[in-house]
C-alpha cells in the first residue's frame, strides 16, 4: 500500500489515501516513519516507511498479536484505540496509545518499526486520550494528554512519578483541546494540539515556552492550521505532528477529509492523511497551503511501490493491509485450508453482528472497483463495504442465488437477488464518484453492486446511494472497509482484486 505517485515536480495530497487519521511521525536518518489510528479493528496501529515524506509503504502493523491488543466483542465501531505517537529515543522505537475500549493508556517498544513490537507496558496513573511522548535534556520522559496536561512517567515500567498537572487549555472558546506534541525546536519548547474538535471547525495551534514545564505563550496567529469557514476540497484539517527534512525544512503531517456531493458535504473514506510545509517567522511555526495536488519538496522524490491489483492469498500470511473488526481468530481465518484460497468460517450471522468473520482493505480512492471469485457452496457469504455494524451494504451468495443488502441505521433489507449456477461466481462492487454536483441534495457516490456472467460482463443487481455509508450520516471516527465475509458455514475466496477508476470530468 502507498500513496499516489507524483507527477511534474508535484504530488497528491493526501499522501496517504483512505481511512488513516491521527498521524503521528518521526525521522530516523534517511528514513520516516508514520503511524495512525486504527478504533475497533485488528490488527491494530498501521506503521509506514518513507524516504521522501510524500510515498509511504505500509511495512507492518504494531499491534499484530492479540496479547497486544484486547478489543472485547462489545467495543463499539469507533472504540478501541486513538491517536498513537510515535517517536525514537535513545536507539529504539517508542509508541504510545490509548485503548479506550480495555487497558487505558499503553506503551511499546520496538528496535526495528516493521516489528516485532514489544507487549504492552500499562500505565494505569496517566488518564486521558492522546498521549504524547517527550524526553527532557536529561532523559526525563514527560507524557502529555488531551486537555492538557502533562505527568512525568518511567516508560520501562509505566509508573508515574509525581502528579499530573496541567500546562494549557488551548485557545479561549474552542473546544477540545487534544493531539498534543511536545518538541524542543531551538530556545524554546513547543507544544502543538489540535482544537474545535474533528469535524468542520478543526484546527491546530501552538504555544511555546522556555522551560519543558511552561508557561506556555499561545501563538497570536492561532490557529496554525484550519479550513474552517472555507470552501476548500479539504476540509476538517487538524490534529498534526512536526518533523524535519533533510534540507533542514520543516513539515507537517495531519488529517483531512475530502467531503462530496451537494450541501452539507459526505465524506466516506474516513480521516486521512496530508502533508503540508511549514515555515518559521519570529519563532513560530506557518503552515503553507494545503491543497489536492502540492508542490514537490526539494529533494529527489522515490518511485512509489508498485501496488498489485490482485491478492491471489498464496501467502501463509495476509498483507499489512488486511483487517477485521476486534479480533481475527486463526480457525476463522485460514489460507491453508484450500492452498491459493483464503477460508472464512462464520462466527456472527451477518455483518449486523459485532463478532462478523470479515477481512478487509481500507477504501482509498473515490472511485473503484473490487472482484473477488467466492465459493459458498458450504456456506453463505460475500463482499461488503463496511462502515460499521449499522451501516454497509453487500452481495451475499448462496447455494444458487446471490442477493443484495443493505442496512441503514435500524432498516435492513434484501434490495435484489439472483439465481446462479452451481460452484464459485464472480461478485463485484463499484464504487463511483459524483464530479459534477448538479443538485443540492446529490449524494458523494454511487455503490453499485452486482455479479459477472461467464464471459465477465457485469450484470448489475442494484445502485445504492453512498452518503448511507459515510461519517456524516453513521457518525464516528473511521471510513470505509471494502472486504469479503461469512455469515453461515464456510466460504472460500480464490483471489481479491481492488483497483482505482478514472472518473471523466
Amino acid at each position: 500500500m502507498s500513496s499516489a505517485p507524483a507527477r511534474d515536480n508535484a504530488f497528491n495530497n493526501p499522501v496517504i489515501p483512505g481511512f488513516h487519521p491521527d498521524p503521528s511521525v518521526c525521522r530516523v536518518g534517511e528514513d520516516y516513519y508514520l503511524v495512525c489510528s486504527s478504533f475497533e479493528y485488528f490488527p491494530g496501529v498501521p506503521v509506514f516507511h518513507s524516504r521522501d515524506l510524500v510515498h509511504w509503504t505500509q511495512i507492518g502493523n504494531a499491534l499484530d498479536r492479540p496479547g497486544q491488543l484486547r478489543l472485547p466483542p462489545e467495543t463499539p465501531a469507533s472504540g478501541g484505540l486513538y491517536a498513537p505517537t510515535l517517536r525514537h529515543h535513545d536507539g529504539r522505537f517508542w509508541l504510545i496509545v490509548t485503548n479506550v475500549s480495555s487497558d487505558g493508556n499503553v506503551l511499546f517498544t520496538a528496535t526495528d518499526p516493521a516489528g516485532p513490537w514489544s507487549d504492552p507496558i500499562r500505565l494505569p496513573g496517566v488518564h486521558g486520550i492522546d498521549p504524547d511522548l517527550a524526553w527532557d535534556d536529561d532523559g526525563t520522559c514527560w507524557c502529555t494528554l488531551a486537555g492538557v496536561s502533562q505527568v512525568r512517567i518511567d516508560p520501562h515500567t509505566g509508573e508515574t512519578i509525581g502528579e499530573s498537572r496541567r500546562v494549557w487549555s488551548g485557545t479561549p472558546g474552542a473546544k477540545a483541546p487534544e493531539a498534543p506534541h511536545l518538541y524542543r525546536i531551538g530556545a524554546y519548547w513547543y507544544l502543538l494540539i489540535a482544537e474545535g474538535g474533528t469535524e468542520r471547525c478543526h484546527g491546530v495551534s501552538i504555544a511555546r515556552s522556555r522551560t519543558l514545564d511552561g508557561p506556555f505563550e499561545p501563538c497570536p496567529d492561532n490557529p496554525v492550521l484550519t479550513h474552517r469557514g472555507t470552501e476548500d476540497p479539504i476540509q476538517n484539517t487538524g490534529h498534526g505532528d512536526l518533523v524535519q527534512g533533510p534540507d533542514g525544512s520543516w513539515w507537517m503531517v495531519f488529517l483531512g477529509v475530502r467531503p462530496q456531493g451537494g450541501t452539507p458535504g459526505w465524506h466516506v473514506l474516513g480521516r486521512e492523511t496530508f502533508l503540508a510545509p511549514v515555515t518559521w517567522v519570529d519563532d513560530w511555526p506557518v503552515v503553507g497551503e494545503v491543497a489536492p495536488v502540492m508542490a514537490a519538496p526539494p529533494w529527489p522524490l522515490q518511485e512509489p511501490a508498485v501496488v498489485p491489483v490482485r491478492d491471489d492469498f498464496d501467502l501463509g500470511e495476509l498483507a499489512h493491509g488486511w483487517l477485521s473488526p476486534r479480533s481475527r481468530p486463526a480457525e476463522n481465518y485460514t489460507t491453508g485450508e484450500r492452498p491459493g484460497w483464503l477460508s472464512l468460517r462464520a462466527r456472527g450471522t451477518s455483518l449486523d453482528d459485532p463478532e462478523v468473520t470479515f477481512l478487509g482493505r481500507r477504501q482509498q480512492h473515490l472511485s473503484c472497483r473490487t472482484r473477488v471469485l467466492a465459493d459458498a457452496s458450504e456456506g453463505g457469504g460475500g463482499l461488503a463495504v463496511r462502515l460499521d455494524e449499522q451501516h454497509h451494504y453487500e452481495i451475499e451468495a448462496t447455494p444458487g442465488q446471490v442477493q443484495v443488502i443493505a442496512r441503514v441505521g435500524t432498516l435492513r433489507t434484501v434490495v435484489a437477488s439472483h439465481p446462479t449456477d452451481a460452484g464459485p461466481v464472480v461478485l463485484r462492487i463499484e464504487v463511483s464518484v459524483a464530479r459534477k454536483v448538479t443538485d443540492p441534495r446529490q449524494g458523494p457516490d454511487t455503490v453499485t453492486l452486482g455479479v459477472e456472467d461467464g464471459e465477465g460482463a457485469f450484470v448489475e443487481l442494484a445502485t445504492l446511494d453512498g452518503r448511507y455509508l459515510s461519517t456524516e450520516v453513521a457518525g464516528g471516527f473511521t471510513g470505509r472497509v471494502i472486504g469479503v465475509y461469512a455469515s453461515v458455514g464456510t466460504v472460500h475466496f480464490d483471489w481479491f482484486d481492488y483497483e482505482p477508476v478514472e472518473v471523466e470530468d
